[in-house]
């Protein structure tokens, strides 16, 4: 199978089947490995009915024990080793699919890596879900054809013609069957591929609304339109079930013929041999031979059957895959250098000025405002942003995401060790690590992990609160320690003792360095050296907090309004504990400078 470091190479995009058939070039050896192990297999379970009528003809019906205890051993020999061959088989077949699995779960990621921030804008949420939990497996499975498919066709060929040596009518009957088959199922497999297309697309589109009832539920709830959302996530629910039965309607038919169709099949020509044997036209053995061969070829009928539905649904898996596959990135159109060192940032459209080497707070009554001017100022979307006098957007994408880092509250959190979580893209050094922990006051974190920071994380941390997850992240981006922090809303899930030790050590932490934070919360902003008040996405004013307090009405209104009420139950709250109370070891602590940052190292240690 592909190995975790392969390069999966270029798949390709023109079409399903063609990704399906690129799947198969990927494993030349494998897939023509599988196909003989099959196409074996399948022969030898042929060869048993004409052995068996050897042992008939040639020694039970004359009664020649020693020739009928040959054959017998020879039965025996061949089933053994086609039982290993089955095994063999098996295990190639997996291997088969595993890579085809495998190697599509690389280009896929890959590809979303590429597309980086334009993912969101170009497919939703669920689609990729649904790609990545469904349509993988499913392709995967249609990779089944280059073994048992393979040998089906062959073993179809072979018993043709071990029964033209028998009966010509009967050979016409096995050769012309199988088409009528066909033809009978054709139609639903063509059906069934139209309303899987469909199901797959509602299920992507409810996936993706999971994903934002889950992320918004609260502010729903505040908003008291949790109701609302509600009915239409269960229309949209009751619609993919009766897509979903239509699917099931069409696949009960066309799996009920692959069942039913080869009986009949089997039926129609042992009663065509009987008549014959009747007639003295074929022998016993011939007879017993006939039902043999005709029982071996309901295994290939049926998986023609099945191999239709199995490549229908694969297809239209590949597509989606390779839809996904075709969004292209937005093109890098930058050739001019970066400044030389560090510099000024400003966003024309807000009007914000982002001084170098000091400390800025974006306050907004609307934090999706202050978040636009992060995403211009990171270079997440259009901008015309300059850097030193640069447009941001003529700068290469390398120069500005090397320098210039935008930490979003919600990022993704992957599974793995602590300090693997939190490494960013160099090597962990435990000194690093343990001033990152303490400026932004995660130590407590690490002290309540069973190994510390060599202790797993599950995926988006889930094993550890609100609060805990946010100081990883700030974290993970204080270890990064890039030239320009941008940083939405780091400390909006803790609470008031926590956020202002974070505050405090992220100032220090930052010291001399650009730093960019939204936020509405006073423990913050009066660290900052300069406050933007953002109203309807532009600049209002300027200045240090208590300056604005003093002289901005709207400011000192949006302020106070954040700050909570201790009883509030919609207050911020960070339960760092694991059984959902606050652990305030570190959070009280006050803010004693960079010499406290030994502790941390101790922790780490």
């Amino acid at each position: 199978m592909i190995d975790a470091y392969e390069d999966p190479g270029r798949p390709d995009t023109r079409g399903g089947w063609r990704y399906l058939w690129w799947l198969v070039r990927c494993q030349p050896g494998r897939s023509a490995a599988g196909a003989l192990l099959g196409s074996t297999w399948m022969v030898l379970l042929a060869a048993q009915p004409y052995m068996l009528a050897r042992a008939v003809d040639d020694g039970l019906v004359p009664g020649r024990l020693g020739v009928l205890a040959g054959w017998t051993a020879v039965m025996f020999v061949v089933g053994s080793v086609n039982a290993w061959l089955s095994i063999m088989r098996h295990r190639m077949m997996t291997r088969v699919r595993m890579d085809a699995n495998f190697r599509t779960v690389k280009v896929v990621v890959g590809h979303v890596v590429r597309l980086g921030a334009a993912l969101p804008r170009r497919a939703g949420a669920g689609e990729v879900v649904t790609i990545g939990v469904g349509d993988v497996q499913t392709l995967a499975q249609a990779l089944t054809v280059v073994g048992p498919g393979v040998g089906s066709v062959v073993v179809y060929v072979v018993v043709a013609g071990l029964l033209l040596a028998v009966s010509a009518p009967l050979a016409a009957v096995v050769l012309l069957g199988v088409p009528v088959i066909a033809l009978l199922t054709g139609p639903l497999t063509l059906r069934l591929q139209g309303a899987e297309s469909e199901y797959r697309e509602r299920q992507g589109i409810l996936a993706a609304r999971i994903g934002d009832l889950a992320g918004g539920l609260r502010v729903l709830n505040g908003l008291g339109g949790k109701g609302l959302f509600a009915d239409a996530f269960r229309q949209d629910s009751q619609r993919l079930r009766t897509q979903g039965y239509r699917v099931g309607a069409v696949a009960s038919w066309v799996q009920a013929l692959g069942v039913g169709l080869p009986t009949l099949f089997l039926a129609v020509v042992t009663w065509l041999a009987a008549r014959l044997a009747a007639q003295d036209r074929i022998s016993v053995g011939e007879l017993v031979s006939v039902y043999g061969y005709v029982a071996v070829l309901i295994g290939p009928v049926a998986f023609f059957v099945q191999m239709a539905y199995d490549l229908n649904r694969g297809v239209v898996a590949a597509r989606r895959v390779v839809g996904l596959l075709r969004l292209d990135p937005e093109p890098d159109t930058g050739t001019l250098p970066p400044p030389g060192g560090p510099a000024e940032l400003h966003d024309p459209a807000s009007g914000v000025r982002v001084v170098p080497g000091r400390l800025t707070a974006l306050a907004a009554a609307r934090p999706a405002d202050a978040a636009a001017v992060v995403d211009r100022l990171g270079r997440y979307g259009p901008t015309d942003a300059d850097w030193g006098g640069v447009r941001l957007d003529a700068v290469p994408l390398d120069a500005v995401r090397g320098r210039i880092l935008v930490a979003d509250n919600e990022a993704d959190l992957f599974a793995g060790p602590l300090r693997e979580v939190v490494a960013a893209e160099r090597p962990v050094d435990d000194a690093a690590l343990g001033r990152a922990l303490y400026a932004a006051a995660a130590e407590d974190v690490v002290r309540g992990l069973p190994d510390g920071p060599d202790s797993l994380v599950a995926g988006q941390g889930r094993s550890l609160s609100g609060g805990q997850r946010q100081r990883l992240r700030l974290v993970r981006a204080l270890q990064a320690d890039p030239e320009v922090l941008l940083a939405v809303e780091p400390t909006s899930a803790l609470d008031a003792h926590t956020e202002a030790t974070v505050a405090g050590r992220l100032r220090q932490a930052r010291e001399g360095r650009t730093t960019v934070v939204t936020s509405t919360s006073p423990l913050v902003l009066d660290r900052a050296d300069t406050v933007v008040f953002l109203v309807d996405g532009k600049v209002a004013a300027s200045g240090p907090h208590r300056w604005l307090l003093d002289r901005e009405p709207g400011y000192r209104a949006l302020v106070a309004r954040d700050v909570g009420n201790p009883e509030d139950p919609e207050s911020p709250e960070d339960t760092s504990g694991t059984d959902g109370t606050e652990n305030t070891e570190a959070a009280a602590v006050t803010d004693a400078g960079p010499g406290k940052a030994t502790g941390a190292e101790e922790v780490v240690r």
